[in-house]
């Protein structure tokens, strides 16, 4: 068999005893093409070297994989979600990534650390496009032996899984939990998987099949049916004999692009048993499509708002999902802080509520200038996305800053940790925090901050939180007493026959929800790719 990309032969690895060789590297981001913001390398996290190991547990010299495996860092660059990546930023990154591996000498194998909804502007697939370059510089430099290096992916469920991308690709897997609580167990499996493989001289078949359904994750949790039921069933599929791995993608909602749809790959030494659970799957999810419900009680932002000042249930949060930038949007719509203000209970002060993370420099700036308790007039929001509301003429006191320095330094070192300066600032009963870049608000630290020059704002001693976000963490999950999904407009917008999809491969549920009233449904047959 010769490969399409390089024009070497493929033969089947041979079983080995010896310490694989075995690099770590990817680009990892999700990208809303509805979204007007821009990434450049600047919004990425960049690890190299021994700090790309140690985000590892597995890598580790005293793991069980330390005498089986040499560990080779490479890059690794993630990003919190956002706009597209601008064209020359995302050609930085892959062309370190790419010489990385040509320069590292002969690699048995590669752990392909993505995420797999990273949109670049001037690309349709941008993963094929980076994959399709990772798979020729690791052809190029072979295996210590002289063979064809293995690729392993360890993929978000919200990624998008095109042929052209999994071609190039020996093994791949994703998460099984939404909110994503197995993130790093996914990894840990692909690196597993490509051992064994390795190992045993194994380069399984994968059948893959995509569903033409694209829902949000909103609509897609893991703590709900039917999503809970179909990735629960794949711990059991991977256990049938003949069978390494089942994955599920549930695809990204807010990319206009035509990879964007669920797909399923199983991958196994069996290449029937494998064709038949990925159609199996597939045909289950495609019959659960209307199943899908979103993950909580919704309702417009002004409707939300009412319902949770009149509740009793303190604290009630409410998601902004349609600005949510762990998810791709811009982060600085005003819209829901417009919504907040507008109510006389909170605007009176005889109801509160904390709104963070709404991203404006300027509005930040005008804060440190004033100082702590300094009355200010600001704009605020409405700059990067400025076609779901502009800016809201705000006046408040300033309650509380914390310098970028500040956040850092009592980070824990998550994926998006990059510090930004922050200021708070109360109007009534509303207090909003203005972040100078776009910043997450998931858990009770990033609303207190370290301990010493942190916000020090406790969401629990409010009436409502209002977060943007789409369902909730872990931990703000746990701090609710109640929640509401608010459908409010921005870049990942839940409804999404109103956002204006027109690249997307149609027939595609729920945007052409009777094209198979006749009964017949989709084919949904599965294709073998070719082993190695």
């Amino acid at each position: 068999m010769t490969s399409s990309t390089t024009g070497t032969t493929k033969t089947e690895p041979a079983p080995t005893t010896r310490r694989l060789r075995i690099g770590i590297g990817g680009i990892g981001i999700e990208s809303s093409t509805f979204c007007p913001h821009r990434s450049t390398t600047e919004d990425f996290r960049q690890t190299r070297g021994q700090a790309l190991l140690d985000r590892y547990t597995w890598t580790r010299p005293d793991a069980d994989l330390a005498r089986l495996v040499e560990w080779v860092p490479l890059l690794h660059a993630t990003s919190l979600p956002g706009g597209p990546v601008e064209a020359e930023s995302y050609l930085v990154l892959k062309d370190e990534l790419v010489t990385r591996i040509r320069e590292a000498g002969p690699l048995d194998g590669l752990v392909y650390d993505i995420h797999g909804a990273m949109s670049v502007v001037g690309l349709t697939d941008a993963e094929a496009d980076l994959t399709e370059s990772v798979r020729a510089a690791l052809d190029f430099v072979g295996t210590p032996e002289g063979g064809r290096p293995m690729m392993s992916t360890a993929m978000d469920l919200h990624g998008n899984v095109s042929r052209r991308f999994a071609e190039p690709v020996d093994l791949l897997t994703a998460h099984r939990l939404a909110p994503h609580e197995d993130a790093w167990e996914t990894r840990e499996r692909a690196a597993r998987n490509l051992v064994r493989c390795l190992r045993e001289g194994s380069r399984p078949h994968r059948a893959w099949v995509q569903v033409p359904v694209l829902l949000p994750g909103e609509k897609t949790s893991t703590r709900l049916e039917p999503a809970k039921s179909l990735y629960a069933s794949l711990a059991g599929i991977e256990k049938l004999p003949g069978i390494l791995d089942a994955a599920m993608w549930v695809g990204y909602a807010w990319a206009d692009e035509p990879r964007c749809e669920a797909a399923i790959v199983v991958t196994g030494e069996d290449a029937a048993l494998a064709t038949e659970e990925a159609h199996k799957l597939a045909r289950r999810y495609w019959e659960a499509r209307r199943d899908f419900v979103f993950v909580g009680p919704t309702g417009t932002a002004e409707e939300c708002v009412e319902r949770a000042v009149a509740s009793t249930k303190r604290p009630f949060l409410i998601s902004d999902s349609g600005d949510n930038p762990t998810a791709g949007g811009a982060g600085d719509l005003a819209y829901m802080l417009a919504r907040l203000l507008e109510n006389e209970e909170l605007r009176s002060g005889r109801v509160t509520a904390v709104h963070p993370g709404i991203t404006d420099p300027v509005a930040v700036a005008a804060c440190f200038a004033a100082g702590v308790g300094a009355e200010v007039s600001l704009s605020v929001g409405g700059k990067v996305d400025p076609h779901h509301g502009g800016p809201l003429e705000l006046t408040g006191t300033v309650v509380a800053l914390q310098t970028a320095e500040a956040k850092r330094a009592g980070s824990a070192g998550g994926a998006y940790e990059r510090g930004c300066d922050m200021a708070a600032v109360r109007c009534g009963g509303v207090t909003v925090i203005l972040v100078e870049r776009r910043t997450p608000f998931h858990t009770l630290a990033d609303f207190t901050g370290p301990a010493e020059g942190g916000l020090g704002i406790d969401p629990r001693t409010f009436d409502l939180v209002v977060v943007k976000i789409g369902y909730l963490e872990p931990e703000l999950y746990d701090m609710a007493a109640d929640w509401l999904l608010a459908l409010t407009p921005g870049g990942v917008d839940q409804d999404l026959l109103r956002l204006g999809h027109h690249r997307v491969v149609r027939p595609l549920y729920p945007f052409d929800e009777d094209a198979y009233e006749d009964g017949a449904g989709p084919e949904l047959k599965p294709v073998v790719l070719g082993r190695g």
